[in-house]
């Protein structure tokens, strides 16, 4: 991997990053009146999930990426040189907004609901990072009819499968529904559970084109986390969706 620097000093990932970690604050801020919430809400969770998500994020990436450093273990700190993981910033983010909303006396799962529209937005844009690096590509592609963008990306003079495209495509479609439904759910929770349906499927589905996946084994572990994440989500929906009305996610 090559991180791209703008004006030689700011990395472009990081940057994409950053960029969609403010969309999607801007968009839990717009939803707080429409949910009965606290002002300022977003921006008080936000010091507990966006830190705790950047730290699982990297310890994710580290411990199936040790062999890169276990004879360097300090270089583990250098988050700057990349190596974030989507899943880890994920699990790291529900700690947060757990402990946040505890702390704060409110609903976790009316806060999720209000957070994974602009989350999935934020994995939309985040992964055009990869497109500047030159990473999270697929499969070769020998056919010239289809060595070109957006179907395959050019790296180091080879066509290979644009992953990263695709599953921004998928983020942007998942952010589009979950944002145009977000007022129709039954119960608090239910669109929590829809992202993570909606995510995995398609995560799982790319994640099996990659040349450059996570491994434990010979299992690629974000696929299988992805499909793990499906059942729940569907089998949790499901669950939800049978009991009483009056019996509403707190």
């Amino acid at each position: 991997m090559t991180e791209r620097l703008l004006f030689g000093v700011i990395p472009v990932y990081g940057l994409l990053i950053a960029t969609g970690i403010a969309v999607a604050v801007l968009l839990c801020i717009k939803q707080e009146k429409e949910k009965g919430l606290p002002k300022d809400t977003t921006i008080d969770l936000a010091f507990w999930i966006v830190p705790l998500a950047v730290v699982c994020a990297r310890i994710y990436y580290v411990v199936f990426q040790w062999d890169q450093y276990k004879h360097n273990p300090i270089t583990a700190l250098f988050v700057w040189e990349g190596g974030l993981a989507i899943y880890g910033a994920i699990i790291g983010g529900i700690i947060g907004g757990f402990i946040g909303t505890r702390r704060k006396k409110l609903p976790f799962l009316k806060i999720a609901d209000m957070i994974v529209p602009g989350l999935i937005l934020a994995q939309a844009i985040g992964r055009w990072g990869n497109f500047i690096n030159g990473e999270a590509y697929g499969y070769a592609i020998t056919n010239p009819a289809l060595q070109f963008f957006p179907i395959a990306v050019n790296i180091h003079g080879e066509w290979h499968m644009a992953t990263f495209f695709y599953e921004s495509l998928w983020n942007f479609i998942g952010f589009w529904l979950l944002w145009l439904n977000r007022k129709k759910v039954r119960r608090d929770g239910n669109l929590f559970c829809c992202y993570f349906i909606w995510y995995g499927i398609g995560r799982s589905v790319i994640e099996g084109l990659r040349t450059d996946s996570l491994m434990l084994g010979p299992l690629r572990v974000s696929q299988w986390l992805s499909v793990i994440l499906v059942i729940g989500g569907a089998v949790c929906l499901y669950l939800r969706n049978r009991q009483p009305k009056e019996a509403k996610g707190a």
